[in-house]
Parts: C-alpha cells; sequence; structure tokens
C-alpha cells in the first residue's frame, strides 16, 4: 500500500442513511478460554487460531504523527505510549516499511513517515521495548512502492540488473546491521512490497528474481534465524499466486513466507484469498499470511484531505462501523487460520494514522504535514515522483479506517485479536442498513423495496418492511432526488434515486460481443478484453511494448435537437509528458469538438472526465472519440462510454428568420486579392444558434450564434488564401427548430497572388559587397521569398503580410568574385508565386 492518491471520483447512485445511532461498546474482559466475552461488538472466535499465530500492525507513520502533536490514548481517555498501547490490546509484532532515501535534496521529507533507515531503527526499538517483535518492510524505494509504481531509489539511477542487485544486498546488510546494533528484535523482513511485476524498478522475472535473491542472502547473513518474506497483491485474479510462485521456485529464490495484500474493498473473496494461499503452502512448502489489511469505521474525513474510501459504494462488504471493522478484521484472520499450519499470521495497515488536526483548521494542518511528513506525501515529493505525489500531496487518506478515534482514543475493534481469540458479545443491536442503490434512466419508473436488510452486530440480518413516502419527485427528469422512508423497527431512513439520462450509445461497456457500432484504429488496444473492467466483464485494455496509440469512436445519427457531452472511465499508468490521454465529442456536420482529459493515476484509480457540451441540430450527429497515444509499457482500461443529451439547443420558437450574406473583397484593401471576409446579417427575426457558409456548395465553417429572440445577428468568416477565380457563397442559419437558407453573394479573385516586386541594387562602386533590394510598392502582399543569384537560389525567409501596404526584402551580398552576376526574386503567398524582372551586378 500505498495505491497513489487518495482514489478516483466515483459517482454516488444512491445511499440509504440510518438516522440514529448504534450501541455503545463496553469494556471488555481479559480474554480466557470459554464463553465469549462481554463486549461493547460482537465477534465470533476463530476457531484453531494458534496460539504463536501473529496479530501484526504497521504504524510507519507515528514519529511523524507524535511530531505533529497526535496524541494516542487508551480505551478510558487516558494518554499513552502507542506501543504500550497496541501491546495491551493483543498486538504481538509492528511492521515498518523502510525507504532508502525519502527526503530531497534539500533534506526536506517526503511525507508519509519520512521513514528511512534511522526512523526505521526508532520504531523497532520502541517496539521492543513494549515486547513487541519486528517485520521490517524494505520497498526499495524511495518513496511507495506498490503495484502501480516500483521506482529505483535516487541512487540506483541507471543501473543495470546486476549492479542494482549488488545495492538491494549492500543496502539491506547495511540497514539489518543497524537494527541488531540497536537490539531490535526482528522476526521478519520482507524483500520488496507489492512486488506485482516489478521490483526496484525491475521487471521481467529473471531480473526480479535476482533482486530478491541478494535481498534474501542479506537476510539470511546478518539475521540467519529471521524469516524471509515476498509479498504480492490482487489474490482475487485466478491463478496468479500460482504463477508467482512458480517462477520463484524456477529461479531458487530462497524464502520462507508469501505474504499477501487484501483489502476487502478491492481484493475479491476471502474464499479466494484462502485458496490462493492454500495453494502456495501446499505445492512449495511455504509459509503464508497476510501483511496488509484493514477496514472503514466511518465515511467521514477527519483531517480535509479527502480518505482512500469515502463512498457507501466503495465499503459494501461489511458495515462501515466499529463493529463492521472488527468483523472484516475477524473474517481475514479466520481466512489465513483456514490455511492449516501454514498460516501465520496478519497484520493491519496504519490503525493509527490520525489526522493531525480537525478538517477545519486545513491550512494548519498543511503546514504540520509539509514540516513533519504527517500526511501521505509532502510537496517536496514531487521531484521523485512527481505524476502522483507532486500534484495530490496532503494528509491521511487512511484516517477513516484507523482504529482509533479522531482524538486518539482506541476505538473496541482495536481488540479486535484478543476478541479473535476468546470471542466477544455484545447486547444485540443495528450494526447496519442495507444501502438502497436505484438508478434509472428518465421516463422509466422507479420502484424503491419493500423490505430492507438489516444487520445486527451477532452476524445476523432480517429483511424488514420499509414503507416509503411518494416518490414522484424523482419524475422531474435528471437528477438526484431524496425520498424519505421508515424502517420498521429501525427508524427513519432517507433513500437516494438517481435519474440519468439515456446513454445513446450502443454497447458502451463492450458486453455485447458486437462490437460493429465501434469503430478501433492503431495500434495496442483489445476490444472486449477482461482486464480490469470498472463495470461487467468486459473493457477495452491497452498496453504494448512499442508503445499504444489509437482512437476509439462510435458515431451516433439521427439525433434530437439539443446539447450533447460524453464521459468515459479510465484507470491505468506509465504515460510521459508527450502522452494523449483524452476524450472528445464532436457535432456533425459542424465537427464542432470538445474534449476532456483523462488521468492515469494507477490501478482502479478510475479517470471519469465528462466534457462540455456540444450543440447538435435536429436529424444530425455525434462522434465521442477516446484519443490515446502513450510510451512503450504504458497500460490502461476503458470504459463506461457515455453520450447524454443534456439540455435544449436553444429556445426558438419557430425557424430562423431569413439573413443576407455580403463580402469586402475589393473594398478592404481596393484589390481583389485572395484574402477577405463574408458576412452574414440577420437584421430581425426568430434568432438562430449556428451560422454555417459554403463556398461554392462545401461546408466551409460553422459559427456558433448567440440566441437572442429576434434580435439582430450577425457572423463573419474570414477566407484566405484563395487563388484567382470566383467563388460563390451560400448559407443557412440553424436552431433547434429547423433551417433557413441565406441569400448568396459571389467573390471574384483577380489579385490573389502577390504584385510583382521591383529589384535593384547599390553596387555603384562596383565592389564585390553590395545589398540587392526587392521592392513591392502597392499590391497584394507576399508571405514568402527568395533570391536567385545566376539561376542558383541563395536566400529565402518570411515576410509579414499586411495587403496593400508596401514590403521589402533584401539580400546582402559579400565577397562576390568579379564578372557579371544576374538576380532575380520571388515573392511567394498561398494563391502562387510572382517574379520579379532580372538585374545584372557588375564587379570588377
Amino acid at each position: 500500500m500505498f495505491h497513489a492518491r487518495t482514489r478516483g471520483v466515483i459517482a454516488v447512485l444512491a445511499a440509504l442513511t440510518l438516522v440514529g445511532s448504534l450501541a455503545a461498546p463496553a469494556s471488555a474482559a481479559e480474554p480466557t478460554d470459554g464463553p465469549p466475552v462481554p463486549a461493547g461488538i460482537t465477534v465470533e472466535k476463530v476457531e484453531r487460531m494458534p496460539d504463536d499465530f501473529i496479530t501484526g500492525m504497521d504504524v510507519s507513520s507515528v514519529l511523524s504523527l507524535e511530531a505533529s502533536g497526535v496524541v494516542f490514548r487508551r480505551a478510558d481517555g487516558t494518554p499513552g505510549d502507542l506501543f504500550e498501547i497496541l501491546a495491551e490490546n493483543g498486538v504481538s509484532d509492528i511492521r515498518v516499511r523502510v525507504w532508502n532515501d525519502p527526503f530531497d535534496a534539500e533534506g526536506r521529507g517526503y511525507g508519509g513517515g519520512n521513514v528511512d533507515v534511522a526512523r526505521a531503527v526508532e520504531i523497532g526499538e520502541r517496539a521492543t521495548a513494549a515486547g513487541l517483535r519486528l517485520l521490517v518492510d524494505f520497498h526499495y524505494s524511495d518513496f511507495w512502492a506498490d503495484p502501480a509504481k516500483q521506482q529505483p531509489p535516487k541512487a540506483w539511477a541507471g543501473l543495470g540488473v546486476s549492479e542494482k542487485a549488488a545495492a538491494v544486498g549492500a543496502f539491506t546488510t547495511d540497514a539489518l546491521q543497524r537494527f541488531v546494533a540497536a537490539g531490535v528484535d526482528i522476526r521478519m523482513v520482507q524483500i520488496g512490497n507489492e512486488t506485482n511485476g516489478m521490483v526496484a524498478g525491475v521487471s521481467g522475472w529473471a531480473g526480479m528474481a535476482e533482486i530478491f535473491s541478494a535481498g534474501s542472502a542479506a537476510v539470511r547473513s546478518v539475521l540467519p534465524d529471521a524469516l524471509v518474506a515476498v509479498h504480492f497483491t490482487d489474490p482475487q485474479t485466478p491463478g496468479r499466486y500460482a504463477g508467482y510462485a512458480r517462477e520463484l521456485a524456477t529461479r531458487g529464490v530462497d524464502y520462507d513466507v508469501f505474504a499477501s495484500s487484501y483489502y476487502p474493498f478491492w481484493h475479491g473473496s476471502l474464499t479466494d484469498l484462502t485458496a490462493a494461499l492454500r495453494d502456495v503452502a501446499d505445492t512449495h512448502g511455504k509459509k503464508v499470511m497476510v501483511a496488509e489489511t484493514s477496514w472503514a469505521h466511518t465515511l467521514e474525513d477527519g483531517d480535509g484531505h479527502g480518505n482512500v474510501i469515502d463512498l457507501p459504494e466503495e465499503a459494501a462488504a461489511y458495515p462501515v462501523s466499529v463493529q463492521g471493522q472488527a468483523t472484516a478484521v475477524r473474517d481475514v484472520i479466520d481466512a489465513v487460520v483456514d490455511v492449516g499450519d501454514a498460516g501465520i499470521g496478519v497484520y493491519y495497515w496504519e490503525p493509527a494514522w490520525l489526522p493531525v488536526g480537525p478538517s477545519t483548521e486545513l491550512e494548519q494542518n498543511k503546514i504540520l504535514w509539509e514540516r513533519d511528513g504527517s500526511g501521505w506525501a509532502t510537496s517536496f515529493a514531487g521531484s521523485y515522483e512527481p505524476r502522483d505525489a507532486g500534484e495530490y500531496f496532503g494528509g491521511s487518506a487512511w484516517d477513516n479506517q484507523a482504529l482509533f478515534a479522531v482524538d486518539g482514543t482506541a476505538l473496541e475493534s482495536l481488540r479486535i485479536f484478543d476478541y479473535a481469540r476468546t470471542g466477544a458479545v455484545a447486547p444485540r443491536a443495528v450494526s447496519d442498513v442495507e444501502t438502497v442503490r436505484v438508478e434509472i434512466v428518465a421516463g422509466d419508473e422507479a420502484v424503491l423495496p419493500g423490505t430492507v436488510s438489516v444487520s445486527y452486530n451477532d452476524g445476523s440480518v432480517e429483511d424488514l418492511p420499509a414503507t416509503w413516502t411518494d416518490p414522484r419527485e424523482w419524475a422531474a427528469g435528471p437528477g438526484e432526488y431524496s425520498v424519505p422512508g421508515v424502517v420498521e423497527g429501525v427508524g427513519e431512513v432517507i433513500a437516494t434515486i438517481v435519474v440519468r439520462a439515456p446513454n445513446l450509445l450502443q454497447n458502451p461497456g463492450f458486453e455485447s460481443a458486437d462490437t460493429g457500432m465501434w469503430r478501433l484504429e492503431g495500434t495496442g488496444a483489445t476490444l472486449r478484453a477482461w482486464d480490469d473492467p470498472r463495470s461487467g466483464e468486459r473493457s477495452v485494455h491497452f498496453w504494448s511494448a512499442t508503445g499504444s496509440s489509437f482512437t476509439l469512436s462510435q458515431r451516433v445519427d439521427g439525433l434530437p435537437a439539443g446539447t450533447y457531452r460524453a464521459s468515459a472511465s479510465l484507470q491505468g499508468d506509465g504515460e510521459d509528458a508527450e502522452s494523449v490521454i483524452a476524450l472528445a465529442v464532436m457535432s456533425h456536420p459542424d465537427e464542432r469538438e470538445v474534449t476532456a482529459a483523462f488521468t492515469m493515476d494507477g490501478w482502479r484509480n478510475w479517470s471519469t472526465p465528462t466534457t462540455e457540451a456540444v450543440t447538435v441540430y435536429d436529424g444530425e450527429a455525434a462522434t465521442v472519440t477516446v484519443r490515446i497515444d502513450v510510451p512503450a509499457g504504458a497500460w490502461g482500461t476503458i470504459d463506461d462510454v457515455e453520450l447524454v443529451r443534456v439540455g435544449d439547443a436553444d429556445a426558438a420558437a419557430s425557424v430562423p428568420a431569413r439573413g443576407t450574406l455580403s463580402h469586402d473583397n475589393g473594398w478592404d484593401t481596393g484589390l481583389l486579392d485572395g484574402d477577405y471576409t463574408v458576412r452574414m446579417n440577420l437584421w430581425w427575426g426568430e434568432n438562430g444558434s449556428t451560422f454555417r457558409l459554403y463556398e461554392n456548395g462545401v461546408l466551409l465553417e460553422s459559427v456558433p450564434l448567440t440566441y437572442a429572440g429576434s434580435a439582430a445577428q450577425s457572423a463573419r468568416v474570414a477566407v484566405e488564401g484563395r487563388k484567382n477565380g470566383t467563388y460563390r457563397y451560400t448559407g443557412e442559419i440553424v436552431n433547434s427548430r429547423g433551417a433557413t437558407a441565406v441569400g448568396g453573394t459571389t467573390v471574384t479573385v483577380k489579385d490573389a497572388a502577390p504584385g510583382v516586386p521591383a529589384l535593384s541594387h547599390d553596387n555603384h562602386d562596383r565592389d564585390g559587397g553590395y545589398t540587392v533590394s526587392a521592392n513591392l510598392w502597392w499590391g497584394t502582399n507576399a508571405t514568402f521569398y527568395r533570391f536567385f543569384e545566376d539561376d542558383v537560389l541563395v536566400a529565402e525567409g518570411l515576410l509579414e503580410a499586411r495587403t496593400p501596404a508596401a514590403q521589402v526584402a533584401r539580400l546582402e551580398v559579400v565577397d562576390a568574385p568579379r564578372g557579371r552576376h544576374t538576380y532575380r526574386v520571388e515573392f511567394v503567398n498561398a494563391a502562387g508565386t510572382t517574379a520579379s524582372r532580372s538585374v545584372t551586378v557588375v564587379v570588377r
């Protein structure tokens, strides 16, 4: 962990809010054999949980939090040392991450605890003093390492794989020797963090195995009795862990423990977790564990920096409560115990990452995050990791998953490791009410449920009758609507109905095998891929070893008049400064396009931009396009593309009145040149929203108009670079009721090419140095010139056109040989080329 910034934006479809509070927690008895202990929460005992089962917590941010003034308290509110409080609540081990050099060139910390070796050793000393053992988690990076990024340390930049492996060995050896010298009790050492596909910037199993082996050898050398752990994530993917373990075995990597992250928000079922870990244990004889897990006790933000999990639909597996938090952790313990003797433990990730101040004091919090590194990233991290930390730096994105309240008081869920051994029972109380998610398309009927599932802290679930007020308000059209109701025996609740405009695209999530409506051009993308869909089972996935460059588009014809906008979702990583990652919608025939940029923030951090609206008139068309151009190795997933009508094109009551066309050619410069303006005037009458100008029957340009009832309207179109000839202009004024033709006008161009320049020179003394000048005294201007000497091009350059003003170009001649030299010049514009008469210069 840490998966990039806080989270991608996910729309709230609906929510059901319980009015009132749940049962307050009570003090729990000390763990004993026998019946469950009385408590404020109910926890089912984990049968067969070994006495030596590791019950760990990662508190790597503690030093920075304390520097920012965070105080930790026991359940009764008395302040205490964090490590002592954890030991008193059934914690056996502490996990600490280690970054190589989490500081910029001026010594300013990157944040997340600023945990280099020295600070990790200090945390280890405090853990040992409290009777807790330590897991040292080497990231082999200067900052966060996870599946989306495994950036090598600054000091290892440019090293080859073997050189990097040697650096890993030396760094690991030196760091562990410092722990040993400080008397830290180390149980386990983790060589890499969530190393799916990469470690220390090295990808490919041959290179990764070399890195792992170097780290392992260092551990064996310094701490021969310590366990060596490798760490991966995504246990829900079938065959992933089996494949990883097979690769490690094939390459002879020496390790003891295969560790997994497991977050119920993202990582599938516990059955999948147990099966994946058991397969590794049985096939390869390895111990297994969960190195990171957590759950939320609230969706409220405590410090003004948004949390990773903050929407109801993101946290549906368990109740968002202290009871839900305890149940979630208990179930992860049970899943690891179910593996058998090989299942050795579970670590909770950052249970103490609390706010440094309330959200109302955000500016002061920012000062502390920057000063102490007590947020997830400081602005200084941008020099090392500009795309993520450099843009989204800030505070704790995890405070709602802590096992302490925002004031530092221990929640009863902190006792989960004790309660898992003994069981705990509280008076029966409601722990959660089903979240009703009702989403409809405008025009459909919204049906709210007659019963709602109510969960209790003893694990039971009941479907209780629910009554709702008449939800007629939602019939007003697209939008979000709250509907109050009552659940029998529970109390008042509020449901939210979201009414969406119809998505006008076909197969927007790529679920159907018929993809003929989509046009995919370019390389690197796969339609209907299984890879990480945002919804459903299919998506468009892109990745290429040579870079991906493609467009994905769908055109919709026959649209009713209105304004339309597009949206789509994308996740991915690996872009660079030159990448194009954009969504666009274009109206036809006006070819008016608006765009919105995606961001690539890592795995499952979905970016869902929405374009501005374009106007489409009755019976016309719009095209939605995704444009991707990214370098080798960049990857991503596109899903849930949408085109919706969001409003009327205008308020017209009838088709537009008839306008007139005119032009200024001959009047603007005194020349019938190829640059002029065509103007439309609607002197009075029903307005239009767009003016379309046609040149010889071909659409030249569409000009947006501001609809203003029956007031005068005008539009100007600049025409440039026309060659000599006759041009017929026609037009139409369009609004939501239709189109009206505009009277035509004809333009005759006779003076399109530049006027004829006159050449002269100043070689009156007939030496070898002189200037040849080309003067256009009046006429159609040029934009470019070319000088020829004895029929050889010797100079060329740009000219500023300001027809009919004079223009001059000069050729400076130096050391011309004796003899006769003939010069001519060409003046050029878009309509053609005009040559001067030649002039001869004699040099003696």
